[in-house]
């Protein structure tokens, strides 16, 4: 069997090679995304993520890049456990060898992640539910199976409805940029309630502010009469990723409801003022993840104004330390 070396990121010149690594292994698997080498000089920069210790490049003995596995995760534990979410991406040749290798990196990564923190820990690993080797491979090596996320895409061909807000309600975008702290509070008041959540800080919400894709006309938010951020539904269009499949697509790539402002219509609202802005942009799809046991009913909102199912994802955990 042929020798690999493992090594950290060890400089910018290596996010043109990580980004044509990514691109191949997408043309081979999911044909969804197409990954630029600024885009991922950006995501290195998150401000919970250390480039050198949470990712992981295989190469063999040409130096040619076979495997790539990160570490995603908030600072902060949820439920008394340090969680970090492990992606994994192998070379076509290298697939169903590369993967044992790298399932134990990332565990004997978190653990000592958490070991310094004197934390218990707990990794995610992800995958479709088409992908039985990889499933198989994470049964095996002790993780547990524990949500299903949806891909779910929409026409913009077909008629949108108008969105229609409670009296007093308007929805605005943040071309003229909402207070940071303002923002961050009604995400965190929306999304407290949900599986996995992990407060949002500043630090984060400026650095997602800072992405190539990031529109703030595309970024809408609900107002209550009394001035009080009530909901947002964040769209977003990744150009790369179009020109390179052919395609028109758009992404509504968040959306909620802050507590005490639910029942109100305002998801459905601005759910379907994101469709009509990404319709205006020239998409003729538009794509959203759903978590299948949400607990406020989204899987069936998005339902009821035309969404279908594409593919599915499982996430796995597996409790350490």
């Amino acid at each position: 069997m042929m020798t690999l070396t493992e090594r950290s990121v060890s400089g910018q010149a290596d996010y043109q090679r990580l980004a044509d690594f990514l691109n191949l292994c997408e043309a081979a698997t999911y044909c969804e995304y197409f990954f630029t080498a600024e885009e991922l000089a950006h995501d290195a920069t998150h401000p919970s993520f250390d480039p050198v210790g949470d990712r992981r490049l295989w190469e063999d003995t040409t130096g040619q890049l076979v495997g790539v596995a990160s570490l995603w995760g908030a600072k902060e534990p949820i439920d008394g456990f340090l969680e970090r979410h492990l992606s994994l991406r192998v070379h076509p040749d290298w697939h169903s060898r590369l993967e044992p290798e790298m399932l134990r990196w990332g565990e004997s990564r978190l653990l000592q992640i958490g070991q310094a923190r004197n934390l218990p820990t707990k990794l995610y690993v992800h995958s479709r539910d088409t992908e039985g080797d990889r499933l198989a491979l994470v049964e095996r090596s002790g993780f547990e199976y524990e949500r299903r996320f949806l891909t779910e895409a929409r026409s913009l061909l077909d008629p949108i409805p108008l969105a229609q807000l409670p009296a007093g309600f308007q929805i605005i975008d943040n071309t003229r940029r909402v207070p940071a702290q303002d923002w961050v509070d009604l995400y965190n008041q929306t999304f407290i309630d949900h599986w996995g959540f992990h407060p949002l800080t500043v630090e984060q919400h400026e650095h997602r502010l800072g992405e190539a894709d990031y529109r703030p006309d595309l970024d809408l938010i609900a107002v209550s009469p009394d001035g009080t951020l009530a909901g947002f539904c964040r769209c977003c269009i990744s150009i790369p990723t179009n020109a390179h499949f052919g395609r028109r697509e758009g992404w509504i790539s968040s959306l909620g409801t802050r507590r005490g402002f639910r029942r109100r219509g305002l998801g459905r609202s601005l759910l379907l003022a994101g469709l009509h802005r990404l319709k205006a942009e020239g998409m003729d799809t538009a794509l959203l993840g759903v978590d299948t046991q949400n607990p406020n009913a989204a899987y069936d909102l998005y339902h009821s104004v035309g969404f279908v199912p594409q593919f599915a994802w499982l996430s796995y955990a597996k409790v350490m330390g």
